[in-house]
């Protein structure tokens, strides 16, 4: 008999060819999907791991899958998405709410001369602005979140709108906005790529954040969690409203963003981003996940094209959270190193 070949048979012949040329096609998608999916980062040990996690849970092949209902991601803000550095970008916009309010308010204005921290944000007294503590940065923010007794909810995310199209960054001259973290943009997007629900968990507050985060992030507002103020239902004048009280509601930070992440979410994440020691109960409890899971951290070490700063820093400590990292091999993602870009705007490096 004679032995049979693919040349007695050119449709095989065919369809071996086309097979083969395709396993090739796919081997180099696969050779080369963290250059196209994330091309801010360097492909490199870290990224590779990232990337290999997204990938093992996404595939219904492979033993680490993990249904789609259950791919939850969730990312903390301030120095994680966007810088944070030399203060909270919200607080920022509290101060320039509240100069903007005494400007506007004759009578709030000298109420407020004789006030701290609002009298040092009016006098640019930052070492003044420093020793009022939390407290007094609280006190600052609630203000810029009400403005007075009655402003209700719609007012805010207007405020919130106009201030995040115009207002600069004091130190870099740039939007706000133009100084988010191109390769999280990229993770993220990657992320819904393959179906994992992406929210923000953040410290800041939710109806600061609320207005823009959707255009920004691609996070719609149902998936932004963050701290707030007392909220107040009427029906004003035939219209129903909800009113801002300067009060504080809840803080979204350190142990309150796993009580959040229950409240709103009502299950474990399998990836979380933090960049600081109030982000670590939340790297604790994704980590507790007995689904296949990842805890990381942003590591802000390039003082050239951001900042460098973890363990001394008053503004996004890094502390305890590198410690817990390397015992538990958590992923810590150094900015310097791993990451081509900062931000949008920027050219590869």
């Amino acid at each position: 008999m004679k032995p049979f070949t693919y040349n007695s048979n050119p449709r095989l012949l065919l369809a071996f060819i086309i097979s083969t040329l395709l396993l090739g096609l796919l081997a180099c998608k696969d050779q080369t999907s963290i250059a196209s999916s994330l091309p801010s980062w360097h492909d490199n040990e870290n990224s590779q791991r990232l990337f290999q996690f997204i990938t093992d849970v996404s595939n219904t092949n492979n033993k680490l899958y993990v249904a789609p209902k259950d791919r939850i991601a969730v990312f903390d803000n301030d120095g994680t998405l966007w810088s944070e550095q030399p203060a909270y970008f919200q607080l920022l916009f509290a101060m320039d709410r509240v100069r903007a309010l005494a400007e506007s308010s004759p009578e709030l204005k000298a109420q407020w001369l004789e006030q701290q921290p609002y009298k040092a944000v009016l006098e640019n007294d930052m070492k003044a602005l420093a020793a009022s503590g939390e407290k007094g940065l609280i006190e600052l923010v609630m203000a810029s979140h009400t403005g007075n007794d009655s402003a209700t909810s719609e007012e805010y995310a207007a405020v919130v709108t106009q201030w995040i199209k115009t207002a600069k960054h004091p130190s870099t001259g740039k939007a706000y906005t133009d100084m988010v973290f191109q390769p999280m943009l990229e993770l993220m997007s990657l992320l819904r790529e393959k179906d994992f629900k992406v929210y923000i968990v953040s410290g800041g507050g939710v109806d600061f954040m609320r207005p823009w985060a959707e255009q920004v992030y691609g996070v719609a507002p149902e998936n932004v969690i963050g701290s707030s103020v007392k909220l107040e239902y009427e029906y004003r004048n035939g219209n129903p409203v909800i009113l801002r009280r300067p009060k504080l509601n809840f803080i979204n930070d350190k142990a309150g963003k796993p009580i959040a992440i229950h409240q709103h979410i009502g299950k474990r994440p399998i990836l979380a981003f933090g960049n600081s020691d109030g982000d670590l109960q939340m790297l604790q409890w994704t980590d507790a996940n007995s689904l296949p899971h990842l805890s990381a951290y942003i590591h802000h070490t390039d003082a050239e094209r951001e900042w460098a700063y973890d363990q001394d820093s008053p503004i996004g400590q890094l502390k305890q959270g590198l410690t817990q990292a390397a015992e538990k091999n958590w992923l810590v993602v150094d900015m310097k190193k791993d990451w081509r870009k900062i931000y949008p705007n920027d050219q590869n490096q």
